[in-house]
């Protein structure tokens, strides 16, 4: 019985000593917990839509450490990590005991140490804090933080930590600052060549870093191949392969893509969130590729910008803001795609979008080039000559000065800039100056990103939308607008497309438009397919003149070179709308066969009478005619003032004849907008929009 009592008093005390020891460790624990941030600090990244890298920033502490999640790595480096480090790891509680007794033995028969018995666990504890020496204190301290590192977090947290933190020679941590800089991927797509390289750095990053010690790298890789075989991780023949690789002795920099708008995302930096922009890495690569072959073709101080959208959505999937960041010869630091510069010709074809609007011409209307004098203003075409009578067509092919400054003062250079600023544009205009027609000829100051927004209406049938790349703040307005009407917009990209290609360009279905601004200091050239909008820039920053630079020649074949290499699918053009009506040269009303002679580009003529004033139907009114029935009405035109006889028009297409009266009908082929014009002896026109029903 004593003895039994005996017993049971050692067993209680026993039970209350390990009772307090655990109490005591708990306490322990919770006082000095270990150094786990709710957040590593890594290196701030921007991204692409698709999540893909652009550029990362290196850490305050000036490291390459770019977060790494599992799903980010090749499943079989994972493996190859965890059976070369800690073949138990999923299942011990953070110190393996076998481990840590075979690496004691081993040390103990051989006098030196043969191999280690670190866990993963503790590897990241030793990373998180770093140990002052290789004592034995050092590593059992190691050893608790690994079992407190064990409670806190799961393995998968503490796997993608390691794969965080882990040293790889120099300033880069991690597996994916490592995989980019020796091997130029992330590790997501790894080989097993390089899974092993990598599986081997940490352990000696200095002494095994291939960029300076290839040999001992080489080596390195192949223990880890033969370690993998062993543990039937791999097959002798699949590591052998890998074994006759070459191991890269190189580091690259790591992706610095699309500077301009990275560095404009670091206001919006939140730790351990990636940044992303609209652009897509592929389209980026290929415009910043063809910006820096064509500055270096184009010679020094050149530099050039691109900027590349989605008219459907506004979204900027490249921009280019010089042709080499850190350039200084060429002030690679600027944004060109976001500095106000002289259009030059680039506007043209909303001056005679406007036109065909108000039905003032059609395509074969001639119309004179010949000199004109505007109250003293002379436009001059850019090769100093004139064509004498040319179609619209051909005027705004060749990009002919002086029918454009003519159009424009029959629309009005200030509903030209109302337009404009209707589609989220603000054209800059000299101080205290009113719009004039000297804004058809570059007058005006625009960036290259509202150009580009101004061409996605005449992408996207006539309707823009608001350029954003996401470095915009989060309440920025995003609006769309019509800039042109459908009809009106169909007939630009009609006349656009046939402009020829510049010599040696493939055809790529597309129409542009080229601008040179006054002094050769800018060349200018968009544009579009059915989608997707491109827009360049070739200049110098510091608006010196460039004699011989021109749209035609230094622009417009970086724009098609630069579709191409955007690795983009071309998008068709949009078909010619229904209803739409192209009249032949001959086939034209005695209205619309020549724009006029005056310097008011309206036919010349002593009139007395006002304008003519279309009073019915009002301008924006509904009308219902029963169009979805068999006996649809048609709708009565009514005008006051003018001269006649008069031509009408619905929706550019000539009505049947010429009428002295001032009454009309017309049967609309369906329900849905139309517009109706009418235009009187001395050229006047008035317009108005109607939806039928």
């Amino acid at each position: 019985m004593k003895i039994l009592r005996k017993l049971a008093i050692g067993a209680a005390g026993g039970a209350c000593l390990l009772a307090l020891s655990a109490a005591s460790l708990w306490e322990l624990d919770r006082a000095f917990p270990p150094p786990l941030p709710a957040e590593l600090t890594v290196s701030t990244e921007v991204q692409d839509r698709d999540g893909e890298l652009l550029r990362a920033f290196a850490t305050p502490d000036g490291y390459w450490r770019l977060e790494t999640r599992l799903d980010q790595v090749d499943k079989q480096f994972v493996d190859m990590l965890v059976t070369y480090e800690d073949k138990r790891f999923w299942d011990h509680e953070g110190v393996d005991v076998l481990a840590l007794a075979r690496a004691a033995g081993q040390f103990a028969t051989s006098g030196h140490i043969v191999s280690g018995g670190s866990t993963l666990s503790m590897q990241l504890a030793r990373l998180i804090e770093p140990r002052e020496s290789r004592s034995l204190g050092s590593k059992v301290k190691q050893m608790l933080r690994a079992i407190q590192i064990e409670r806190r977090l799961s393995k998968r947290e503490i796997l993608e930590r390691y794969l965080t933190l882990a040293p790889y020679g120099g300033n880069l941590e991690g597996v994916r600052a490592a995989s980019l800089a020796y091997f130029g991927k992330e590790p997501k797509r790894l080989t097993v060549s390089e899974s092993a390289l990598l599986v081997a750095l940490p352990q000696l990053p200095e002494k095994r870093r291939p960029d300076r010690n290839l040999k001992i790298g080489h080596a390195a890789r192949d223990r880890v191949l033969t370690r993998m075989v062993s543990s039937g991780l791999l097959g002798e023949r699949e590591a052998a392969r890998a074994a006759l690789d070459d191991v890269a002795g190189l580091r690259r920099t790591l992706p610095a893509l699309a500077p301009h708008a990275a560095y404009a995302m670091l206001p919006k930096a939140v730790p351990g969130q990636p940044l992303q922009l609209t652009i897509r890495k592929s389209v980026q690569e290929g415009l910043e590729q063809v910006a820096r072959d064509a500055a270096t073709k184009l010679g020094p101080r050149l530099s050039v910008a691109m900027v590349l959208a989605d008219s459907r959505t506004g979204d900027i999937l490249g921009e280019v803001g010089s042709a080499n960041f850190f350039d200084a010869s060429r002030s690679g630091w600027i944004d060109m795609t976001k500095i106000v510069r002289s259009p030059g010709s680039t506007l043209k074809p909303f001056i005679y979008g406007l036109a065909f609007e108000q039905g003032l011409v059609a395509q074969e209307t001639l119309i004179d080039d010949s000199p004109v004098d505007f109250s003293g203003y002379r436009p001059k075409n850019f090769d100093m000559g004139y064509q004498g009578d040319v179609s619209i067509r051909q005027a705004l092919q060749l990009s002919l000065n002086v029918p454009a400054i003519r159009v424009l003062d029959a629309v009005g250079p200030t509903r030209l800039m109302a337009r404009f600023r209707q589609a989220g544009v603000s054209p800059i205009l000299p101080v205290n100056e009113a719009p004039g027609l000297a804004i058809g000829l570059g007058g005006v100051g625009v960036t290259l990103r509202d150009l580009v927004q101004l061409y996605t209406g005449l992408a996207n049938g006539g309707k823009t939308h608001t350029l954003h790349d996401g470095t915009e703040p989060a309440n920025a307005e995003r609006t769309s607008a019509t800039i042109l009407d459908g009809q009106a917009n169909w007939q630009i990209i009609d006349i656009l497309s046939g402009v020829k290609p510049p010599e040696g360009a493939l055809q790529r279905g597309i129409a542009y438009k080229t601008g040179t601004s006054y002094g050769y200091r800018d060349a200018w050239s968009v544009g579009f397919d059915g989608r997707y909008v491109l827009g360049v820039w070739v200049g110098r920053p510091d608006a010196g003149a460039v004699p011989g630079l021109s749209g035609y020649v230094s622009a417009a074949p970086i724009l098609f070179e630069g579709f191409v290499r955007s690795g983009l699918a071309t998008v068709p053009l949009p078909g010619k709308p229904p209803g739409m009506f192209s009249p032949r040269r001959e086939d034209l009303p005695v209205t619309l066969a020549r724009f006029g002679a005056g310097s008011d580009g309206l036919v010349q003529a002593t009139v007395t009478e006002p304008a003519p004033t279309i009073i019915f139907p009002p301008d924006g009114a509904r009308v219902d005619l029963g169009t979805n029935s068999v006996d649809a009405s048609p709708l009565v035109l009514k005008l006051q003032g003018g001269r006649a006889p008069f031509r009408w028009l619905a929706n550019g297409k000539p009505l049947i004849g010429i009428d002295r009266r001032r009454t009309a009908t017309w049967q609309p082929d369906g329900a849905g907008y139309s517009t109706l014009t009418v235009i009187d002896a001395a050229g006047r026109a008035a317009s108005v929009k109607v939806f039928v029903e």
